[in-house]
């Protein structure tokens, strides 16, 4: 049971992101402690020491917030690990669980380091740098690219060292480039914004994970569902869904069919998703494709997504011309075959894309070797980000032949290989090792043998 100092908490504890800490402390140090300790990284707007609720002794857990997400982050940085009265315990600070993350973050999290912009398509990565570098040292900057044509999108992402930087980016950058802490490229569930956004885009993996759900063709019959004559057809799609998806995973899903020119996710004051975002393309057989391959489609899986058409306005003779479009569009879906798609020029079959988007070229499809076969060697291989899907990983692997089995390590970031053959395995870590397959950048080495040590169990890996 628990309660807190009888100070009264703002409204909004979360306003802005990032800018609340949980300090695990000894039961002895003082609110005025903490503030004093504290103070020092910039404005305190609020110090509550919690408290058992029938004893009213602290519990040694607090919380602090700053005016600034730089300055919670800056204090987090620079207080965790410190003894603050001698023969107390050092303090461990991290930025408080908000309603849009589901635990405590730490000094060394990733999420919190990274940024996510939009930039002129004229920038280069070194226009990206030195326009950055001023709040802190970069580790990396990205833009995002299309992947036909080579173009920058107007897109990017900063990488800096410490979350303070990256706050510190995010407060003080030209508001043109809307920054955003970046998404994770694992996150599902939950999304986080400093801003309402614009047009926003989607990572290298948000994009190539949707390989992993193909858009399945439909039949004649499917068409025969819609009353067409009852529609009215626009450049402008809603997209309603029952799962929390990221700006990102949307940007990505429907970047798949060329002509997007603008996708919001719609938030509310808290900056969680309201379940509905606005896409425009720029012409209208886009749009028609979109909704026909979209509207009904399951993703992730068992979250069936609602695309409608969405009245932008458009004035009536720029309606009745869409009108005629979209007449002829509708007579070449009942005119062609049965399986035929919806294919304005320049467009690529979605379900005919491979599931494995990757930067080298891959030997074709092996059969897996038994699985009582002996191992004769093992790979060691790294994910950054996150690791790939056992059946990526299977299907990336076997093309080279003797293949044993594919084993993650439960809450890590590495995986084994076991191969039956040495020749084998030497082949795919020559093919393999820096490369990337669907956004994700593996290094892959020789595993260490096991260990002849009687007193440990032996290796099932």
């Amino acid at each position: 049971m628990e309660d807190s100092s009888s100070k009264q908490m703002p409204e909004n504890l979360d306003d802005p992101p990032n800018s609340r800490l949980f300090v695990v402390t000894s039961r002895c140090i003082t609110e005025d402690e903490l503030r004093e300790s504290f103070s020092k990284f910039g404005d305190i707007q609020g110090v509550w020491l919690v408290k058992d609720k029938q004893t009213k002794e602290p519990k040694g857990v607090s919380y602090v917030k700053f005016a600034k997400s730089s300055q919670a982050c800056l204090a987090m940085e620079e207080m965790h690990g410190k003894v603050l009265l001698e023969g107390t315990k050092p303090i461990k600070v991290f930025i408080a669980q908000s309603r849009s993350s589901t635990r405590h973050r730490d000094v060394e999290d990733e999420e919190l380091t990274r940024i996510f912009i939009m930039i002129p398509k004229t920038f280069t990565e070194e226009d990206l740098k030195n326009t950055f570098r001023e709040y802190g040292d970069i580790e990396y900057c990205v833009l995002i690219r299309n992947k036909v044509t080579g173009e920058s999108k107007g897109l990017g992402y900063v990488r800096y060292y410490k979350p303070s930087q990256a706050a510190l980016a995010i407060e003080n950058c030209d508001k043109s480039y809307r920054a955003i802490l970046a998404e994770p490229r694992s996150k599902n569930n939950s999304s986080e914004d400093y801003s309402a956004g614009g047009t926003r885009g989607g990572e290298y993996s948000s994009a190539d994970s949707m390989n992993q759900y193909p858009i399945t063709t439909p039949d004649q019959g499917s068409y025969s569902m819609m009353d067409y004559r009852q529609s009215d057809f626009t450049r402008s799609l809603m997209l309603s869904t029952r799962a929390a998806l990221t700006q990102e995973q949307i940007f990505a899903l429907f970047d798949l069919i060329p002509g997007m020119e603008y996708c919001e996710l719609h938030r509310d004051s808290y900056g969680m998703s309201k379940g509905h975002a606005l896409v425009r393309y720029n012409n209208l057989g886009s749009a028609v494709y979109a909704k026909e391959k979209l509207n009904g489609f399951e993703y992730p899986p068992g979250n069936r997504l609602q695309v409608s058409f969405y009245d932008d306005g458009e004035s009536p003779a720029g309606r009745m011309a869409t009108q005629f479009v979209t007449a002829q569009i509708i007579s070449s879906v009942w005119n062609g075959a049965s399986s035929s798609l919806i294919k304005p020029s320049g467009f690529a079959s979605v379900s005919s894309m491979s599931r494995i988007q990757t930067d080298v070229n891959l030997p074709p499809l092996k059969k897996l070797a038994p699985s009582d076969s002996k191992t004769k060697e093992r790979l060691f291989v790294v994910f950054h980000p996150s690791p790939l899907p056992l059946d990526v990983l299977e299907d990336v692997f076997c093309r080279f032949g003797s293949l044993i089995e594919v084993h993650l390590v439960p809450g890590r970031k590495v995986g084994y290989m076991k191969y039956a053959d040495k020749q084998c395995a030497d082949e795919a870590m020559a093919v393999l090792h820096g490369r990337i397959v669907n956004g994700v950048k593996m290094k892959v080495m020789l595993a260490d043998p096991p260990r002849e040590e009687s007193h440990k169990r032996p290796r099932t890996y």
